[in-house]
Protein backbone atom coordinates (compact mmCIF):
# COMPACT_ATOMS: atom_id res chain seq x y z
CA UNK A 1 0.00 0.00 0.00
CA UNK A 2 1.37 3.28 -1.09
CA UNK A 3 1.11 6.24 0.91
CA UNK A 4 -1.78 8.87 0.26
CA UNK A 5 -1.12 12.45 -0.19
CA UNK A 6 -2.69 12.82 3.09
CA UNK A 7 -0.38 10.81 4.94
CA UNK A 8 2.69 12.17 3.12
CA UNK A 9 5.18 13.40 6.18
CA UNK A 10 2.85 12.68 8.70
CA UNK A 11 6.07 11.42 10.68
CA UNK A 12 7.90 14.38 9.54
CA UNK A 13 5.03 16.78 11.16
CA UNK A 14 4.40 14.72 14.13
CA UNK A 15 8.09 14.85 15.31
CA UNK A 16 8.33 18.34 14.76
CA UNK A 17 5.38 18.90 16.76
CA UNK A 18 7.35 16.70 19.54
CA UNK A 19 10.48 18.12 19.37
CA UNK A 20 8.61 21.66 20.05
CA UNK A 21 7.21 20.28 23.18
CA UNK A 22 10.76 19.81 24.77
CA UNK A 23 11.15 22.19 27.66
CA UNK A 24 6.97 23.10 27.46
CA UNK A 25 4.82 22.85 30.57
CA UNK A 26 3.86 19.56 31.46
CA UNK A 27 0.51 20.81 33.69
CA UNK A 28 -0.17 21.20 29.23
CA UNK A 29 1.49 18.94 27.57
CA UNK A 30 1.38 14.67 27.68
CA UNK A 31 4.39 14.90 25.15
CA UNK A 32 6.60 17.30 27.99
CA UNK A 33 5.37 15.57 30.78
CA UNK A 34 6.83 11.88 29.65
CA UNK A 35 10.07 14.18 28.10
CA UNK A 36 10.48 15.73 31.97
CA UNK A 37 10.39 11.92 33.65
CA UNK A 38 12.54 10.79 30.59
CA UNK A 39 14.04 8.44 29.76
CA UNK A 40 12.43 6.36 32.26
CA UNK A 41 8.45 7.47 31.72
CA UNK A 42 8.91 7.24 27.46
CA UNK A 43 10.61 3.50 27.85
CA UNK A 44 8.19 2.42 30.45
CA UNK A 45 5.45 3.79 27.90
CA UNK A 46 7.17 1.91 24.91
CA UNK A 47 7.24 -1.32 26.78
CA UNK A 48 3.26 -0.79 27.74
CA UNK A 49 2.17 0.03 23.91
CA UNK A 50 4.12 -2.87 22.77
CA UNK A 51 2.69 -5.18 24.93
CA UNK A 52 -0.44 -4.17 23.76
CA UNK A 53 0.14 -4.03 20.45
CA UNK A 54 1.37 -7.85 20.54
CA UNK A 55 -1.96 -8.60 22.85
CA UNK A 56 -4.47 -6.97 19.62
CA UNK A 57 -2.30 -8.79 17.06
CA UNK A 58 -2.93 -12.12 19.43
CA UNK A 59 -7.39 -10.90 18.95
CA UNK A 60 -6.72 -10.06 15.65
CA UNK A 61 -9.29 -7.13 15.63
CA UNK A 62 -8.03 -4.68 12.83
CA UNK A 63 -9.16 -1.67 14.53
CA UNK A 64 -6.91 -2.27 17.41
CA UNK A 65 -4.12 -3.53 15.99
CA UNK A 66 -4.05 -0.27 13.74
CA UNK A 67 -4.97 1.85 16.76
CA UNK A 68 -2.07 0.33 19.12
CA UNK A 69 0.53 0.70 16.23
CA UNK A 70 -0.15 3.95 15.92
CA UNK A 71 0.01 4.33 19.81
CA UNK A 72 3.86 2.47 19.96
CA UNK A 73 4.79 4.43 17.01
CA UNK A 74 3.96 7.80 18.85
CA UNK A 75 6.13 6.95 21.92
CA UNK A 76 8.91 5.94 19.80
CA UNK A 77 8.67 9.13 18.06
CA UNK A 78 9.04 10.56 21.65
CA UNK A 79 11.66 8.73 22.33
CA UNK A 80 13.86 9.63 18.93
CA UNK A 81 12.82 12.82 20.34
CA UNK A 82 14.21 12.56 23.64
CA UNK A 83 17.88 11.46 21.71
CA UNK A 84 17.73 14.42 19.38
CA UNK A 85 16.91 11.91 17.05
CA UNK A 86 14.58 12.05 13.93
CA UNK A 87 12.22 9.39 12.02
CA UNK A 88 13.50 10.19 8.43
CA UNK A 89 16.87 8.37 10.20
CA UNK A 90 14.57 5.05 10.88
CA UNK A 91 12.79 5.55 7.40
CA UNK A 92 16.79 6.16 5.68
CA UNK A 93 17.95 2.92 7.63
CA UNK A 94 14.29 0.99 6.53
CA UNK A 95 15.96 2.21 3.19
CA UNK A 96 18.84 1.10 3.39
CA UNK A 97 17.96 -2.56 4.43
CA UNK A 98 15.23 -2.96 1.55
CA UNK A 99 15.92 -5.38 -0.91
CA UNK A 100 18.52 -7.05 1.31
CA UNK A 101 17.49 -10.27 3.25
CA UNK A 102 17.02 -9.96 6.87
CA UNK A 103 19.27 -13.32 7.14
CA UNK A 104 21.79 -11.40 5.81
CA UNK A 105 21.14 -8.10 7.38
CA UNK A 106 21.44 -9.52 10.32
CA UNK A 107 24.72 -11.99 9.36
CA UNK A 108 26.19 -8.40 8.76
CA UNK A 109 24.93 -6.60 11.60
CA UNK A 110 26.72 -9.39 13.84
CA UNK A 111 29.79 -9.19 12.04
CA UNK A 112 29.90 -5.70 12.87
CA UNK A 113 29.01 -5.87 16.53
CA UNK A 114 32.24 -8.56 16.74
CA UNK A 115 34.67 -6.85 14.50
CA UNK A 116 33.50 -3.10 17.03
CA UNK A 117 34.02 -5.86 19.77
CA UNK A 118 37.52 -6.94 18.63
CA UNK A 119 38.75 -3.61 18.02
CA UNK A 120 37.89 -0.91 20.55
CA UNK A 121 38.87 1.76 18.70
CA UNK A 122 36.17 1.11 16.85
CA UNK A 123 33.07 1.43 18.95
CA UNK A 124 32.39 5.22 18.36
CA UNK A 125 32.93 4.66 14.49
CA UNK A 126 29.45 5.56 13.75
CA UNK A 127 29.79 8.81 15.70
CA UNK A 128 32.55 9.94 13.71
Amino acid sequence: MNPTPANDGVLTRLADTIDARHGADPAGSYVARLLAKAPDAVLKKIGEEATETVMAAKDGVADRIVSETADLWFHCLVMLSQYGLRPEQVLAELERRAGVSGIEEKALRKAEQRERHDDPSRENADDR
